[in-house]
């Protein structure tokens, strides 16, 4: 971002072109500060119109601004005179209000938009006046990149030479509205900010001027440029990353560090609070040991990545909720019940498991979700059906959900629960029950003469052999 209090020498102001919409001219003018450069564009009569405040408020001398011409003012030749008179100008007015830098040329200039100091003044507007609205309405406030920059580079500068006079543009306003807000949401970018060279999601951030953050979103920011997680550790309990890249739950966790190594890890990197952890749509490979750092998690939410074991979740004792959908999971280990002893909900949709053998001894489970998987045979449904506290079961998208009789086949083994059973977000209903019903009797009348057989069998065997 630009800082024209500390770049002042640094600052070029040019008028390359310009050009005509609907028979309206503006000019574009490049604004540049040290490194930073972008686009601005103002018709005629608004340069006029700054002029004006500059003649009557900051003593700019009257006659320096291109007269106004009404006849003949939209032909190439004086448009081209005018560009270069208008540009003259803007120099001649920068160079000699620089060191007081009236609000109303920043303004114009845009600097609002793309200058640490004036961006801020805009926020300490807002919140001066919307901020205790904002904070009533318990809303969460969405920060891009260049605003925190904005606020975080302001934090390493003593009190700029150059304060406004009225207090409801001072620096202080955004520091209480931040010390007070509870939910924020930080929105990347990676695409160039407005009309400028800046790309949001390479600026270094940090937050240590929010207290009281208790839910948390970043969404396309990549969490290695936050340098300084302040008190967020001890006060958020709902945390959500997405679409960050993020390949193993340590680079969150200790993001601060140059050298992001579990052994390394002590109390500092603890997040005490945080029950509710989503990393959904992101690059990671495994769930790793720093997940130990966020120990009090009760839903861990990893959709859309690119996993394909379940580990180190033994390192959370309060994990209620496990969702895994869309990752690589083909097969699952037969002790799962070691690992997710507790678990009342799983989802793994939209993955290829085959079979739901390792769900058998879950018994905790009240709500599975293998839908969209690669599940072919009704048998399946066995692994499951003894499951005590099982009430919600999805499996569409399964090849098995395509079979005749399909929803009553899959409620039979539940025997006397199968009513209990929401199968693919439907109860089942009456004429399913009955059926279901018959189901159970006819297996219970097959398996007793199968029992029957046996035991004939069994004592004609002992009939026929003598007793050793």
């Amino acid at each position: 971002m630009a800082c024209v209090l500390l770049n002042q020498d640094y600052v070029q102001i040019k008028i390359p072109s310009s050009e005509t919409v609907e028979n309206v001219t503006y000019y574009e003018i490049e604004v540049t500060i040290s490194s930073i450069q972008w686009i601005v564009k103002h018709r005629y009569n608004e340069f006029a119109e700054l002029h004006d405040i500059l003649v009557s408020e900051h003593c700019v001398e009257k006659d320096i601004l291109p007269p106004k011409k009404l006849i003949g003012n939209k032909s190439e030749t004086f448009i081209e005179k005018r560009r270069a008179a208008l540009e003259i100008y803007l120099n001649a007015v920068y160079n000699y209000l620089k060191k007081a830098m009236p609000r109303e040329l920043a303004l114009f200039l845009e600097m609002h938009v793309y200058d640490i100091f004036f961006l801020l003044q805009n926020m300490a507007l807002q919140f001066f006046n919307d901020g205790i609205s904002l904070l009533e309405a318990s809303q969460s406030y969405a920060f891009d990149p260049v605003q925190l920059y904005a606020i975080s580079e302001r934090l390493k500068q003593p009190r700029p030479p150059l304060e406004v006079v009225d207090r409801k543009f001072d620096f202080s306003h955004v520091l209480d509205f931040n010390s007070h807000l509870k939910s924020m949401v930080v929105q990347g970018s990676n695409v160039l900010y407005g009309a400028s060279n800046i790309l949001p999601s390479t600026l270094p951030i940090e937050f240590s001027t929010f207290r009281n953050i208790e839910n948390m979103t970043i969404d396309g920011y990549p969490v290695h440029k936050i340098y300084d997680m302040g008190n967020l550790r001890d006060t958020v309990k709902v945390l959500k990353v997405y679409n960050t890249g993020l390949k193993n739950i340590v680079e969150l966790a200790m993001c601060e560090e140059v050298h992001k190594h579990i052994a390394n890890a002590n109390d500092s990197h603890l997040w005490l609070k945080v029950t509710h952890l989503d990393l959904s749509n992101n690059r990671i490979e495994a769930i790793d040991e720093a997940i130990r750092l966020l120990p009090h998690i009760e839903s861990l939410i990893l959709n859309c990545n690119v996993l394909s074991e379940i580990s180190n979740v033994t390192l959370l004792p309060r994990l209620s909720e496990l969702h895994l959908a869309s990752n690589n999971f083909t097969v699952l280990p037969d002790n799962l019940h070691t690992k997710l002893g507790n678990i009342v909900y799983i989802d793994l949709s939209q993955n290829k498991l085959t079979s739901l053998s390792a769900f058998s001894k879950l018994y905790s489970l009240e709500g599975l979700d293998v839908s969209c998987n690669q599940i072919e045979e009704i048998e399946e449904i066995k692994y499951i059906g003894c499951l005590p506290c099982l009430e919600n079961l999805r499996l569409t998208g399964n090849p098995v959900s395509t079979i005749v009789d399909y929803r009553v086949k899959v409620l039979e083994p539940f025997g006397k629960r199968a009513s209990d059973i929401c199968l693919d977000n439907e109860k089942p209903n009456q004429k399913e029950l009955d059926t279901v019903s018959v189901l159970q009797a006819l297996r219970i009348a097959r398996e007793g003469k199968i029992s029957a057989h046996n035991a004939t069998e069994a004592a004609l065997f002992s009939a026929l052999v003598p007793s050793l």
